[in-house]
This record gives C-alpha cells, structure tokens and sequence, in this order.
C-alpha cells in the first residue's frame, strides 16, 4: 500500500489575468510528488471551495495579484467553513502589503507568500504543513 500524496489546489480567484506564478508554484509543488490541480484564471470563490471539495484537496494555494487578495481569501475560507471543508488548508501569495499579512493570517489563512519566495520555500512549507486526508 503506498503512502497517501498530498493533494493541492492552486487557484486564481477574481479578474487578476496573471498566471505566472501560479504556474511556477503548482508546477514544483508537482515535481516534489504532490497531486495538483489547477484551475486556472478567474475563479469565483465558490468555484474554488466546489473544486476543492471535488477534488478532496488537502491544501488550497491562492495567488493574488489584484489587489483583492482580503476579500477573496475570506470569502473562501467563509465557503470552506459553510461546507465544512475548514480542514482545507489555505494558504496563498502574490502581491499582498506587509500590513495585510497579519489580518490574514489571523482570519485563517495559513502561510502567505511574499515575492521572492522560493519554490523550494513554497514546496517545503507545503510539505511541512499540509497532512494528506
């Protein structure tokens, strides 16, 4: 029997249209061994938690560009706890201000990732922090 693979969404909620990144990230996350789904760009909030569930997802990553980045992470994580998927962990980056990190993380979101991050950084506070269902 083998050992169960983490399974992570990535996603681009909202009208941000740069997928860069998001590509990058969900690429190495795929290359460490991680099951990854990608949604692509324009997301609504509830196409995300719907994906999410469907895809029994251990991990949600949301990467931000838009400027929406408090509004959209709590409406997922407000859907995720309405379906009782809150054991999804949510984490994400993008261009999010240094003073916004914080009110994030205290509304559940797990890590956010700054520019400059590595994907070695992503992938191992991945694997470090996301159990497989």
């Amino acid at each position: 029997m083998s050992e169960s693979r983490l399974r992570i969404l990535v996603a681009k909620p909202g009208l941000d249209g740069h997928d860069r990144g998001a590509k990058v990230v969900a690429r190495a996350l795929r290359d460490a061994g991680m099951e990854v789904v990608y949604t692509g760009l324009h997301q609504t909030p509830e196409q995300i938690v719907e994906a999410a569930i469907q895809e029994d997802a251990d991990g949600v990553g949301l990467s931000v560009l838009s400027g929406a980045h408090m509004t959209l992470f709590k409406k997922v994580l407000e859907l995720l706890q309405a379906k009782e998927a809150s054991d999804i962990v949510v984490f994400g980056g993008g261009i999010i201000p240094e003073d916004d990190i914080q009110p994030l993380k205290d509304m559940g979101v797990a890590h956010v990732f700054t520019p400059g991050a590595t994907t070695t950084e992503i992938v191992d506070w991945v694997t470090s922090n996301v159990e497989a269902h």
